[in-house]
Order: structure tokens, then C-alpha cells, then sequence
């Protein structure tokens, strides 16, 4: 609305409110019809009381929706309530999460600045980068993920931004991200977490001292594999340049997903909390299965890094990997000898899906690059869903059994 208008008792208050609360009831400012479930607004553009009024909204002098394009009531109540749950002071909602992570480089970012990613990042990210931004003059180095000493000598002087995924795809592996974080404001440098497999229930990135966290709400947001969305989230001044962004190049979010994300933020930490279970259920199982070589999970005792975990995370989170015996062709046995599980790449769904990630999510990177993010051509990623973990565990006995 181009006016605004008192709601009175017909929006909760929510101050000092807990974070189940925070999602189910953020960003809703009920319309004069008094809805009780959050509206869609289906709308490209918006009507004025006057050319003055008009022309102050398009200015930014007064609050108002111009286009949907950027402005819209059902995406802005999702970047209220995300923005509530990660404790940012704002977030930009946009179509996909590769166009999160296009919207914050290219606001944040120009030709001639340096950047630092992790090794351990999803395949498209790191043709995001070395395949675009780096035509644009920007220069990219990759860092392991969890050596500090690596992260402290790669910097630069030109050195704008730290990117990671903690936990990484499909590893699970981890970066101390308060430590992560000292490192770069002490080179004048941003630290960017993408926070896709925890969500705001199990890790809080800026809280940890992190300046912008990213999602692709069309994971465990969602959580019913229905749509495709993205989140950056951080303060205010910087978010003020992803708008622009997002009002020029328009990679913007559909209200109608929008609306099914607010749903699903509802019952994430119900979700969150029984994938898990599950997860922690199944990669104990695996640990102790014979043509299992080795399982890649936070929650274990054997990873590496499961101390750092119970530090940063208030869980270990849904996707666990693991290598089999036998190379690419004992992985594609066991997946192909799997009945119940879904094959697909996709993730963050009520429904276990298992791939091959050599020759999916990584498969457009050389055999140097998966080499050194540690993806051999036997492992195994598991985004364990909510059915009985009892079926999961007989389902990939059928893949076992195909070794």
C-alpha cells in the first residue's frame, strides 16, 4: 500500500518472541480485509492516488510497491520472516539460489576485486565463478575449507569477499566460522555463508560473525521440492545494493513461491529436527555396513570436524555421503539397485533422494578440480527424507547387496 494503514490488534505482536514463533508469524501485516493465512498478491504493478505519489515511490522517498519486479507485498512478507529467523536486519529474496549468489557478487563486487571461495562448494557455484565472474574482471582463488592458515596466506590485497558452503556439499565438511570471520574483518574483506543445509534452525551464520548468509529456499525452505527460490540476508546497507541489483537485472522471486515458502517456514524446525534423526539413524547404519568404505557426516564421531559441529550447529543436518567399493560402477549399482529412494539430484525434500555426484552436481568440473574438492567417482550423497528410517535402511541394503 502507497499509504499506510493501522492494522491495530489484527497483527501479532511479536516482540521478544521465540523462534518457532518468528516462524509462523513474521512478516505478516494483514491487508483491510483482515486474512488470517498470509495473502498472494498477483500483481505485476501498483496504483498511485496521484502523480506526486507516483513519482515518490519510484524515488524511494516514501515506502511503497512500484513493480513486482522488486517489490511485491507476498515476497516481502518471506524476506521479513527469513530475515527474522537469521537475525539479519534485511533479506532479498530472488528466483533461484545460484541467482542469490549472482545478486550478492555482482552488488558487492567489481572488476579488479579478489575473491576467495571454498574448494568445497556445489559445482555450479564454482562455474559461477570461474565461468562468469571472472570474465568480468574478478579475480577468484580457491581455499580448503577448513585450513585457516590457507584462508590467512591466500589473502590479497584486493581481497572483497570469503564465500563458503558450512557444511559442504557433499562432504559435510566444516569451517570455524567466527574464526573464518576474524580473518576477514581484519582484512577489511566480507564473509559470505551459504546456510542452504542447516537453515536458521541448526546454524546462524551472523551470529557467528558471518556478514551475509545465502539460500536456496528451494531446498529444506520449501522442503517439499516444489519450487525454485533464493535468500541473501545481511545488513541493511549491503542489502540495500542487492535490491538495486534485483530492480535492474530482475532475477526475481514469483510471489506464488513466495507464498509456499512462508508455508514452509512454518514447520521447518519440526522438518529440520526429523531429518536429523534420520540422517544420524542411517549414517551409523553405513558406518557399520560391509562395501561401505567411508561416511561422510558431521554427526559421526569418526569425522573430523564433529566437535566444530556440536560447537557451531544445533544439529548435523539431512545430507550425509559415502563411498562404496567397486568405483563409478559399484556407485551406480548401488543407486540403480535402490527402489525406494528417489534418483535425483535435488534435495532439502520429504522424499530420500540419492546421486552420484561425480557425474551430477560436480559433473561439469574437470577431473582436477573433483579430485580436489575430495569427490571420488565412488561416492554416494544421500539427502535423507522423512519416511521410516526402517525402509531407508532396507532400501539401501537392496544397493549393498548390488556390490
Amino acid at each position: 500500500m502507497t499509504q499506510e494503514w493501522d492494522a491495530g490488534r489484527l497483527d501479532s505482536d511479536l516482540e521478544g518472541v521465540a523462534f518457532d514463533t518468528l516462524a509462523v508469524r513474521a512478516g505478516q501485516h494483514r491487508s483491510p480485509e483482515a486474512e488470517h493465512g498470509e495473502p498472494l498478491f498477483f500483481t505485476s504493478s501498483y496504483v498511485f492516488r496521484s502523480a506526486a505519489d507516483a513519482a515518490a515511490c519510484f524515488a524511494g522517498q516514501v515506502p511503497g510497491n512500484v513493480y513486482s519486479r522488486y517489490t511485491n507485498p507476498t515476497v516481502r512478507a518471506f524476506e521479513e520472516r527469513i530475515a527474522a529467523l537469521e537475525g539479519a536486519e534485511q533479506a532479498v529474496a530472488t528466483a533461484s539460489g545460484m541467482s542469490a549468489i549472482l545478486a550478492a557478487v555482482m552488488s558487492l563486487c567489481g572488476a579488479g576485486d579478489h575473491i576467495l571461495v571454498s574448494r568445497s562448494v556445489f559445482g555450479a557455484t564454482v562455474t559461477l565463478f570461474e565461468k562468469y565472474f571472472k570474465r568480468f574482471g574478478v579475480q577468484v582463488d580457491y581455499v580448503p575449507l577448513a585450513d585457516l592458515d590457507a584462508w590467512q596466506a591466500a589473502f590479497k590485497p584486493n581481497t572483497r569477499l570469503l564465500f563458503v558452503e558450512s557444511p559442504s556439499n557433499p562432504l559435510a565438511e566444516l569451517v570455524d566460522i567466527a574464526a573464518l570471520a576474524d580473518l576477514a574483518h581484519a582484512r577489511g574483506a566480507m564473509l559470505v555463508v551459504d546456510n542452504c543445509f542447516c537453515t536458521p534452525v541448526l546454524q546462524q551464520p551472523l551470529a557467528l560473525g558471518a556478514d551475509i548468509v545465502i539460500h536456496s529456499a528451494t531446498k529444506f525452505i520449501d522442503g517439499q521440492g516444489r519450487c525454485l527460490g533464493g535468500v541473501v540476508a545481511g545488513k541493511a546497507e549491503q542489502m540495500k545494493e542487492v535490491v538495486g541489483f534485483l530492480r535492474t537485472a530482475g532475477p526475481t522471486l514469483s510471489p506464488f513461491n513466495a507464498w509456499v515458502f512462508l508455508k514452509g517456514l512454518e514447520t521447518l524446525r519440526l522438518r529440520m529436527l526429523a531429518h536429523c534423526a534420520n540422517a544420524q539413524a542411517l549414517a551409523e547404519w553405513l558406518e557399520a555396513q560391509v562395501g561401505v568404505e567411508k561416511v561422510y557426516y558431521a554427526g559421526l564421531p569418526s569425522h573430523p570436524q564433529h566437535e566444530l559441529a556440536k560447537r557451531q550447529q544445533k544439529g548435523f543436518g539431512a545430507v550425509l555421503a559415502f563411498e562404496v567399493s567397486g568405483g563409478k560402477d559399484g556407485a551406480w549399482r548401488f543407486i540403480d539397485a535402490t527402489r525406494l529412494v528417489s534418483i535425483t539430484a535435488n534435495l532439502g525434500d520429504t522424499k530420500t533422494t540419492i546421486t552420484h555426484p561425480a557425474t551430477t552436481t560436480h559433473g561439469r568440473l574437470t577431473p582436477e578440480d573433483r579430485a580436489a574438492a575430495g569427490i571420488k567417482d565412488s561416492l554416494v550423497r544421500i539427502a535423507v527424507g522423512l519416511e521410516d528410517v526402517a525402509d531407508l535402511k532396507a532400501d539401501l541394503a537392496r544397493g549393498l547387496a548390488a556390490l
